[in-house]
């Protein structure tokens, strides 16, 4: 044990009773029956405490926290506890004075879940000697520990469903729609609050938009006016047939001076 360890406190137990219990004559278990129960030898509190490696019942007075007996624990389950054959409540302890005198006695709880949870301190304690003592041989043999193999053996294979990785990808969101186009020209919807934007093809000039456009019969106004993809297109009104064939035999007349 090294001076530098420090003392920690397992369990207390408020209430445990102490028995004088025969000495075994043969090399079956100790029997509780076999003791006078009714009729402890001392009765006081119970605490367990471990340094380093070591854990140690110490019988205490309730009152003045005395020290009536301990036992060192170097292993559990070991000859310095052992329990009894019939009951759960009931274990036999070597206690020891420090000068070489040892002694075997009989401890009691009054409490089943007292018992259980004396039991289970001990088994932490050594569960946890056990795995100081594993990590202090790999940190002396790091190189003797076991590797992780991720290599393929032979006849191993690996699959891939690449169905399901397409359809979680196409999962993510609907495919956007793509704007219908109105031919060979793309016109724009006009800016909030604008003018209505006018397309005037030149004179003479019919402006052609993908497909034929039906003039309406009665145009309100002097310019036809027809609305494509929520922009405005106004054309100039034809001049009347028969106005433009006299204007056309006027100027024939003048230039040969001759009518028939």
């Amino acid at each position: 044990m090294e001076e530098g360890e420090y003392e920690s406190v397992l369990c207390v137990k408020p209430e445990v009773h102490v028995y004088r219990i025969p000495p075994r004559a043969t090399n079956r278990g100790y029997r509780a029956a076999e003791w006078q129960l009714d009729q402890p030898s001392w009765s006081g509190r119970l605490r367990i405490t471990a340094k380093g490696q070591v854990a140690y019942i110490k019988l205490e007075d309730r009152t003045s926290g005395e020290l009536f007996a301990q036992a060192p624990v170097d292993q559990f389950p070991g000859t310095a506890v052992e329990s009894v054959m019939d009951s759960s409540r009931y274990f036999v302890i070597r206690i020891e004075d420090g000068n070489g005198r040892r002694a075997f006695i009989g401890i009691g709880f009054g409490d089943r879940g007292d018992a259980f949870d004396f039991n289970v301190a001990l088994q932490d304690h050594f569960k946890w000697v056990k795995q100081q003592c594993e990590f202090a041989k790999q940190a002396e043999n790091p190189d003797q520990g076991p590797k992780l193999d991720l290599s393929f053996k032979e006849g191993q294979t690996i699959k891939l469903n690449i169905a399901n990785m397409k359809k979680k990808e196409g999962a993510a969101g609907p495919p956007r729609a793509r704007p219908a186009s109105t031919g060979g020209l793309s016109l724009l919807p006009p800016p909030p609050g604008g003018k209505t934007s006018t397309l005037i093809p030149p004179p003479g000039e019919q402006l052609s938009v993908a497909a034929s456009i039906v003039q309406p019969a009665v145009a309100p106004s002097s310019d036809l006016e027809t609305s494509i993809g929520g922009a405005t297109v106004s054309w100039p009104q034809p001049k009347p047939a028969a106005t433009a064939t006299a204007d056309i035999w006027g100027d024939f007349t003048k230039s040969t001076g001759d009518c028939t």
